[in-house]
């Protein structure tokens, strides 16, 4: 087990390097006002005015300039390469829930391990915030409060079924799966609940957030 480095009771924020802006840092901040810097996120944050608490990760990525300005305590040096920066974040993190935000644009293969790596780390819960979307991994038991007309996308991680009401296409009796069947592009008819067995990600209007945290219990 890997000892905590960052222990929160309230949200953890995450930065990355990728695309971002100050509207969504301070978003994230808003709820989880503690900011970790994966790698060469903390040039990213720095350029967004927000010096970051800590730095984790394999310090390949970070400048000379940033870490001449952040504290060397608050630097968490992990040299393995068996992970990703993002991984190594979220394994070093103990709080009820991670914003991730700078993990969506510019690079293709990044978010793509970012959402990976959300789908097979159980704790802490991410919430991934890209320009458009609000990104997570659904429990097994959740009711959204949303308006109709409201996308709704399911995204399969693995082999994955589950039971809905109030979506305009429902998913019983679907199995879904990476290269198989998937969920993109369903609409809410007012409230959504879910039932869902494997590992799937849901994908939201960046306007649910707030709606997304009520239903999902985190506290801000």
């Amino acid at each position: 087990m890997i000892p905590p480095v960052v222990i929160s009771d309230r949200g953890v924020t995450v930065v990355g390097g990728g695309a971002t802006t100050p509207y969504d840092l301070q978003t994230a901040l808003a709820v989880a006002p503690t900011l970790v810097a994966a790698d060469g996120g903390a040039d990213r944050a720095l350029a967004l005015g927000q010096p970051p608490d800590w730095v984790i990760g394999d310090l390949d990525s970070i400048t000379p300039q940033a870490r001449r300005i952040i504290p060397s305590g608050r630097i968490c040096h992990v040299a393995e390469q068996d992970s990703t920066d993002f991984a190594k974040c979220l394994t070093r993190i103990a709080a009820p829930f991670v914003m991730a935000v700078g993990f969506a644009g510019l690079r293709l293969d990044h978010t793509l391990s970012v959402l990976t790596t959300m789908a097979s780390t159980p704790r802490p819960l991410v919430i991934l915030l890209s320009s458009d979307d609000v990104v997570f991994v659904a429990p097994p038991r959740l009711t959204l409060p949303l308006m109709p007309g409201t996308r709704v996308s399911l995204y399969p991680m693995g082999p994955s079924r589950g039971i809905s009401t109030g979506l305009e296409w429902p998913i019983e009796g679907i199995e879904f799966a990476p290269g198989g069947r998937v969920g993109t592009s369903n609409m809410a008819k007012g409230v959504v609940t879910l039932r869902i067995e494997g590992k799937m990600l849901l994908m939201l209007p960046r306007s649910t957030l707030a709606s997304v945290m009520t239903a999902l219990r985190l506290p801000a």
